[in-house]
């Protein structure tokens, strides 16, 4: 992490072993910062942040059957979770069925398996859905989950303007890191800009997309690439439903954003004021946006995964409450933290426990929620965030010169970056330069013996009997018809997300839809190399 010129920040940046006010000597605070809640927003979205009550504190759950996953969330709920964060199985995820053959082996494995209205009925049973908040994880078939949690809410009298949470629905950086994609990129946006003018008649209050540097972050990018592809994805997102009509005051207030939080905390803080700076530029002079709450970048956060160790895996609960407290220090509106166990397999009861207890610790036994942005002020961190902000503002603008995020994506630019950042990693640890404890150093001759949750293998073939018997029971002819709308509308410009709840009122399942989309619209094919 060091070479002759000094350390280096995880962005490749310069870090000064001391920092004082000759870096703000050319700095205007009242343009650089403003107040806490006010425009260009570094110092939070809000005037009071957590001094009036603390951020949501979600847990990700979710795996095997709905029947399980259900107990798990009663579980976090009883425990003092104030949102549900869901995980989807991969089969769910790219729009197949559990009964499909290339959904085998993987059913209920990393996330739960939802294939119909009968399995999202079963998912959230006994949970008051106009009270909990919930964030689900999904994005090709985004529009398919949300419309079968608005037919279960519906079934237990909760009406679309009470719920909600948020769908992850960016489906932009699945082809640059994730690979969970369904259809073209355009047509993805197209069905995304339906999702906003959908939600902004039927569910005023959801979060239509959740635009994600995490996963990016995973496969290796750094703080600047994180939110420079995360901002330049979402410049796209905004295009699409401006060319789709709307306005853009109509919509932005339900972006949000998802990024990740990695132990070196003050990157990190200075990465979540960087971007939200720029973001509220960007859609000041660039969109035109004059509704103060279309300008707010408001984001949830997860602690990295990618930092997680099968070594010694108790250090990491160490690592998690490193990571959540950056996230708190930047101003998260949400935090997820992950649990200890997660690099070995799904986490356990006790474990997922202990991460929500790291955020109530940081949340009612330190003192860094009684004053708003804490940092502020700071010369490393204002000198941080500036640097930052000018390297992101850079690659920004080297997707535009590309086209924009699609273009750029289409050219494999975002995946070749985040490529090359992650051999330089992997290369600083290989040759010790960079420190992994209990991987590269401070190692033990013997790991402990640790057990941990499994899925059973059971699973699928349940999940395929209950499948046998919804296509048994419902009136097929009714699904056909409605499935061939939904196709009608994909052909034309009609929203395609009414009649797809029709067809999933009438027991489609979520395969059954994707497939219909896939006749119509195609699937996407990667480029081979770059």
């Amino acid at each position: 992490m060091a070479d002759s010129t000094g350390a280096r920040s995880e962005s490749d940046l310069p870090i000064k072993p001391v920092y004082d006010a000759s870096a703000l000597s050319r700095w205007d605070p009242q343009t650089r910062l403003g107040a806490p809640g006010s425009y260009p927003f570094t110092r939070g979205v809000y005037p009071t942040m957590y001094t009036g009550k603390p951020w949501t504190m979600r847990q990700y759950a979710g795996f095997g059957t709905a029947k399980e996953s259900n107990e798990r969330y009663h579980q976090l709920v009883r425990a003092g979770t104030g949102g549900l964060s869901v995980a989807f199985d991969l089969p769910t995820q790219m729009g197949y069925d559990s009964d499909e053959p290339i959904a085998h082996g993987e059913v209920g494995k990393v996330g739960v398996a939802i294939d119909s209205l009968d399995d999202m009925r079963t998912l959230f049973n006994g949970l008051p859905l106009d009270k909990i908040s919930t964030s689900m994880t999904i994005n090709a078939p985004g529009s398919t989950l949300l419309l079968l949690y608005q037919l279960v809410a519906e079934e237990q009298g909760v009406a679309g303007n009470q719920l909600t949470g948020t769908i992850q629905n960016d489906v932009l950086k699945e082809y640059i890191a994730r690979g969970t994609y369904i259809y073209p990129p355009r047509e993805s946006l197209r069905l995304i800009a339906d999702i906003f003018a959908y939600c902004q008649q039927e569910l005023p209050r959801w979060n239509t997309i959740s635009i994600s540097g995490y996963h990016m972050a995973e496969a290796g990018a750094t703080p600047v690439q994180e939110i420079a592809f995360t901002l330049a994805n979402a410049m796209e997102y905004v295009r699409a439903a401006q060319a789709a009509g709307l306005d853009v005051d109509d919509f932005a207030p339900r972006l949000s954003f998802f990024f990740v939080a990695r132990t070196t905390l003050l990157e990190e803080v200075a990465k979540f004021r960087a971007a939200r700076r720029i973001w509220a530029k960007i859609m000041k002079e660039q969109f035109g946006a004059t509704n103060p709450k279309s300008q707010m970048l408001r984001f949830h956060t997860q602690t990295a995964g990618v930092q997680l160790t099968a070594q010694q895996p108790e250090v990491n609960l160490v690592r998690v409450a490193l990571q959540g407290l950056g996230a708190v220090l930047g101003g998260t509106q949400s935090l997820h933290t992950n649990s200890f166990d997660e690099a070995i397999a799904l986490p356990t009861e006790k474990a997922a426990r202990l991460a929500l207890r790291t955020q109530q610790v940081i949340a009612f036994e330190t003192d860094v929620t009684k004053t708003v942005d804490p940092f502020a002020g700071s010369y490393v961190v204002e000198s941080m965030t500036d640097e930052i902000e000018e390297a992101a503002l850079a690659l920004i603008q080297q997707v535009e010169d590309r086209g924009g995020a699609v273009a750029a994506i289409e050219q494999g630019f975002q995946k070749s970056e985040i490529e090359h950042s992650a051999y330089r990693v992997q290369l600083e640890i290989d040759s010790g330069e960079r420190i992994v404890v209990g991987v590269n150093k401070y190692t033990v001759d013997v790991e402990e013996k640790y057990d941990p949750l499994r899925v059973d293998p059971q699973i699928e073939a349940e999940q395929r009997e209950r499948l046998a018997a919804l296509r048994a029971e419902r009136d097929n002819e009714a699904v056909e018809a409605a499935l061939a709308e939904l196709q009608d509308a994909a052909r034309g410009t009609d929203n395609v997300l009414y009649p797809m709840k029709r067809a999933l009122a009438a027991r489609a399942t979520g395969g059954e839809v994707a497939h219909a989309l896939r006749e119509v619209w195609g699937t996407y094919q990667p480029r081979e190399s770059f």
